[in-house]
């Protein structure tokens, strides 16, 4: 096993750098044979991966967050085509925000204990998802989903998981809404829009945005709605934290479905966001499709 570790300094506001000794030291001490890479640029971690698959590295390991992970994918997968093994398996260090990739794959955040599941080499296979020309791992969404990232990009007094509540507040009053039509296998949607997300995980920035996802059963998990008043959005806020029975789609104007293509098309355009990283331009147009049990991942 060859591996490649890229690690993103800046992650969870420059926290991964200041752990990146101890994750190099408990690499070494599971006994993992790596080089390294460090991003010194936003963006940077995508040409890296797609380096370190030409190079031969068979294995390449993320220390960094969820954002991390979905610009080294697309890396990755630069020379990948659908029905093709994928290049290279994948790792994770834990060094995020939120760690949502990590949750949806029962990784642990203890960075020796992650360490170990990278040097065992063990992997599953794990669905892959696209929206558009972009690949993702854990979550899309389009509407209130990434304008809230809009907000916790602006937020720099506040680390770890609380950014992102804060950010959800201050979105929430803004009251930012769409029009839009949604169609997903056998189903349709056309009206008033507050959210859309959709998930291969569960959780995205410790929000169970999707909360009935599976990132192994082949299937995209589309949550959409709406709510007409702030009351009605900051009443579902405290119901994006439960992963079960009385999630936030339970809702009177929520919707959650399981489905392998979702198409939208918005009236006006929105932010957009795959595993946290927004688009550099608002969109319209979402063209979603999943491919199943395509990367592998180290774990248990």
């Amino acid at each position: 096993m060859t591996i490649k570790v890229l690690l993103n300094p800046y992650s969870n506001r420059w926290n991964a750098k200041l752990r990146w000794p101890e994750g190099e030291s408990a690499l070494k001490a599971a006994g993992a044979d790596f080089s390294l890479d460090v991003s010194e640029d936003a963006g940077q971690l995508e040409g890296l991966a797609t380096k370190a698959v030409r190079d031969g590295y068979d294995t390449v390991v993320v220390a960094g967050g969820d954002g991390s992970i979905g610009e080294v994918v697309n890396g990755v997968a630069r020379d990948w085509r659908p029905g093709e093994e994928f290049p290279a398996k994948l790792g994770v260090l834990p060094m995020g925000s939120a760690n949502d990739f990590a949750f949806a794959m029962g990784l642990p955040l203890d960075l020796n204990e992650a360490a170990k599941i990278i040097a065992s080499g063990r992997s599953k296979q794990v669905d892959l998802c696209q929206c558009n020309e972009r690949l993702f791992l854990n979550n899309s969404g389009a509407a209130l989903e990434p304008y809230v990232t809009t907000k916790q990009e602006r937020i720099q007094w506040i680390k770890g998981a609380m950014r992102y509540l804060v950010a959800a507040a201050w979105a929430i009053m803004d009251k930012p809404e769409w029009q839009g039509q949604i169609e997903w296998d056998g189903g349709k949607h056309s009206g008033p829009l507050s959210l859309i997300s959709v998930g291969n995980g569960r959780r995205t920035g410790g929000f169970f945005m999707t909360p009935h996802a599976d990132p192994f059963d082949g299937k995209l998990t589309l949550a959409f709605g709406y709510r007409s008043t702030r009351w009605g959005l900051f009443s579902a806020l405290p119901r994006a934290f439960k992963p079960g029975k009385g999630s936030y789609v339970e809702l009177p104007g929520m919707c959650e479905v399981n489905c392998t293509r979702v198409l939208i098309h918005l009236e006006k355009p929105s932010p957009a966001h795959t595993d946290g990283v927004l688009y550099e331009r608002w969109l319209t147009d979402f063209d979603y499709r999943i491919f199943p049990a395509t990367v592998p991942v180290l774990m248990q």
